[in-house]
């Protein structure tokens, strides 16, 4: 359904790639040069970038003010102009987290945003899985006989975004290696997979149903799969919720 952008390197390259296009694509076929259509094709991937690089550092600045982001986040979109982005842990998949870095690199003084919005978004792992060791510091000043070791942490989704099975530069999955190495027992609640992949092959790593995750000592809510919305309101009632994605 989606125009496409074609850019040949001859007028000949173009009508080719229009004939085949059109044999599947309903939408229009717009002809420019290859270098143009490259570059639009990245403009596409570093917009969205930016604008979830500025919902994701509106979350980072409304924890530290004690405001709950989504609340404000649905306010300002009522304004007729405004339309800001929901913040997650990262940004994932193929292109938007990778194609902005090829414009940093053929004009790295003049792409400053396009450089900081990949920096925010590439640092909200980080900030994630501070807010996790902050969770389990918690759960050890009232269970001060346990070790790290006791400890049980669900993570609810490891794809790249919600309801895919899709892990490609996940920052979900980063987040669970990063949680299973501080040496808790890590339950990863990932419904479109059926086994885990090498990154999380570990002993204190579990792949399991969303019923187990309610036994965890904390539960992280990185992906906002459909099977996650039907039990948010047992997710909520739970004593020890990091919730990424507004669930």
């Amino acid at each position: 359904e989606n125009d496409r952008v074609i850019g040949g390197m001859s007028p000949a390259c173009s009508e080719a790639a229009i004939a085949l296009y059109k044999t599947v694509v309903k939408g229009e076929c717009v002809v420019t040069n290859a270098r143009t259509a490259e570059m639009a094709k990245l403009t596409e991937n570093s917009f969205r970038d930016v604008n979830i690089a500025f919902a994701n550092e509106l979350s980072i600045i409304c924890n530290k003010l004690d405001i709950n982001v989504w609340e404000l986040i649905a306010l300002a979109n009522r304004h007729p102009r405004v339309n800001i982005l929901q913040p997650g842990a990262g940004v994932g998949g193929h292109c938007i987290a990778v194609d902005p870095w090829f414009i940093v690199a053929s004009a790295p003084e003049q792409a400053r945003i396009i450089r900081t919005a990949r920096e925010v978004n590439d640092s909200k792992p980080g900030w994630v899985l501070e807010q996790v060791r902050t969770k389990l510091d918690e759960w050890h000043k009232e269970n001060p006989n346990l070790g790290r070791e006791d400890a049980r942490v669900a993570i609810l989704g490891v794809a790249f975004k919600p309801d895919i099975d899709d892990l490609r530069e996940s920052p979900a999955l980063g987040i669970a290696e990063k949680i299973s190495k501080m040496g808790c027992k890590t339950m990863v609640v990932e419904p479109n997979i059926e086994e885990l992949p090498q990154l999380l092959d570990e002993e204190n790593v579990s792949l399991v149903e969303i019923e187990r995750a309610f036994k965890a000592d904390v539960i992280c809510i990185l992906v906002k799969h459909t099977a996650f919305t039907k039990v948010k309101e047992k997710l909520a009632a739970h004593e020890s919720v990091l919730d990424a994605v507004g669930l």
